[in-house]
């Protein structure tokens, strides 16, 4: 059972799932700096707010809510610009080239398989 969970997490995709949430992990605490020190700052100073974090709508506190938003917004303009569409043009081009290549040559050994049946059509008819 030890040397099956080995191989399971010594998989190539596994690992790689590991590292692309720890990267993740690190990304979000960067927008939120961001969104928290930067960006909220600038639109709390044209609301006249210059923290949303105590923002009421009533009794409601939907100032943390609105950092949430505005950090989503971020990660995912980000991620969509600098990840998917570059990753959408490069699949894309290589959709393309692939497409426009002439199909590969038979392998050697398909090809004298090909000739081994057509003589043998030829001898029974």
């Amino acid at each position: 059972m030890l040397t099956e969970f080995r191989k399971f997490a010594l998989k190539g995709n596994v690992i790689d799932l590991a590292v692309g949430v720890m990267i993740g992990g690190a990304f979000g605490k960067i927008v939120e700096s961001i969104t928290k020190d930067i960006i909220t700052p600038i639109i709390g100073a044209l609301g006249g707010q210059p923290d949303f974090s105590a923002m009421k709508l009533g009794p409601l506190l939907v100032g943390n809510l609105l950092n949430a938003v505005v950090a989503f917004l971020i990660t995912a303009a980000v991620l969509f610009f600098v990840f998917v569409r570059p990753m959408n043009r490069l699949k894309a081009l290589l959709d393309k080239e692939e497409a426009a290549a002439p199909p590969p040559a038979p392998a050697p050994d398909v090809v004298l398989l090909t000739e081994i049946r057509d003589l043998l059509k030829k001898q029974q008819g």
